[in-house]
């Protein structure tokens, strides 16, 4: 086989980068479930960062053009609407297997997500991270932009030869603009591991609000699980003295192993909106699904609605990847008139969009029956259906 020149195989390369980033996306025709709209291809994929933050594209250096930097995956998002575009803080993960936050934006949020030139050059706390995640972005009522993430370290706690037991905590930074970041303390609670951590938008009674997610460690829920609600007086140092869990896990559903709020809340007349994960295990293993739940308007804390089951599961090629039968979702945005850009992550590998309506949302968290919990329940429900919807047929 002949070796492609340095300049053609270069060409070619940026060519194909090009048409990647330019593709128009669709809605699939072959999704109507009503609720939302699933589109026909990821909006961001690891081929969708630049040439060269992978290649060294000095032909003195590399004259083959081999990458040094390679890209493993782009995905689990924070999203935000931030001067006229969709901005994606996307989880970039490398060969060696280092996470990092990187902005990918858009004029439309539905395609030609383009990278900024430069990821984000995180700060360290004094015990640095080995590696940062899943960063959710809230634009907060105090002006700051706030940036929740994971920060993984090794379990300080753990044998010489255990090279897996880890601690996770809530890393907390601040911008204005998503390139200069203020990093700040961890979170401080008094569970042993928190992921998942997502702040409220708005102060209650003139403190910061935190969801949360209390596990004993670092995989495993155990006692723990949940998603929790706390509040803390500042936000540097934000220390969470209470932890009530709010959503709970339960027996036999898609949320009996683990669940964890997605992104914030979006504010409604109806309530507050919100979007998590919940895990089940099976035969194959852990299976990530999302759901949607409803929370008073002045009461966040409360839950008022719980539709049963999954809102968004993952389908066909979304199944499979480094971490197969995956869909995760941190990030989402509501414009000015109710359109909703749900950002979802399948099988740890890809950035997908589902888009919505304010209106489609509400209806479905409202009026979706809640889980029985038994299959008879279930059953019973689903009779209820039938029945009136024969009934309004006219047939027998």
């Amino acid at each position: 086989m002949t070796q492609e020149s340095f300049q053609t195989r270069l060409a070619r390369l940026d060519a194909e980068h090009k048409a990647l980033i330019t593709r128009a996306n669709r809605p699939d025709p072959a999704w109507c479930s009503g609720v939302f709209e699933r589109y026909q291809h990821p909006v961001v994929t690891a081929g969708h960062t630049p040439l060269f933050w992978r290649y060294d594209l000095d032909p003195a250096t590399n004259p083959h053009l081999m990458e040094r930097l390679g890209v493993n995956g782009a995905f689990n998002p924070g999203a935000i609407a931030l001067n006229g575009r969709i901005c994606l803080m996307c989880r970039v993960e490398g060969y060696d297997r280092k996470s990092f936050f990187a902005v990918a934006e858009s004029p439309n949020g539905v395609d030609n997500f383009t990278f900024w030139d430069y990821p984000v050059a995180m700060p360290e706390t004094d015990d640095p991270d080995t590696n940062v995640y899943d960063m959710r972005l809230v634009q907060h009522e105090d002006g700051w932009i706030y940036g929740l993430f994971c920060s993984e370290r090794r379990d300080p706690k753990a044998p010489p030869g255990d090279l897996s037991s880890a601690v996770a905590q809530g890393g907390l930074a601040r911008t204005r603009d998503l390139k200069t970041w203020e990093r700040l303390p961890d979170l401080k609670t008094k569970s042993p591991q928190q992921r998942n951590v997502v702040l409220h938008p708005e102060l209650i009674d003139g403190q910061y609000a935190f969801y949360t997610r209390p596990q004993d460690d670092f995989i495993q829920a155990g006692s723990g699980g949940g998603i929790g609600w706390g509040l803390s007086k500042s936000m540097s140092p934000a220390i969470v003295d209470d932890e009530t869990v709010i959503d709970a896990r339960a027996y036999h559903t898609i949320k009996e192993v683990k669940n964890g709020e997605g992104p914030a809340p979006i504010k409604t007349p109806k309530g507050w909106l919100h979007l998590a994960h919940g895990v089940r295990g099976t035969a194959a293993g852990l299976r990530y699904v999302l759901y949607l739940y409803l929370s008073d308007l002045s009461q966040p804390w409360k839950v008022t609605h719980r539709p049963a089951g999954y809102f968004l599961a993952p389908v066909g090629q979304e199944r499979v990847g480094d971490v197969s039968n995956v869909a995760f979702c941190n990030g989402w945005v509501c414009r000015a008139n109710g359109d909703v850009l749900i950002y979802y992550a399948s099988s740890d590998t890809r950035i997908h969009v589902a888009t919505s309506t304010m209106d489609r949302l509400l209806d479905y968290v409202i009026h979706t029956p809640e889980d029985g919990l038994r299959s008879a329940a279930s059953v019973a429900q689903r009779i209820e259906l039938i029945r009136r919807n024969l009934s309004r047929s006219g047939a027998r």
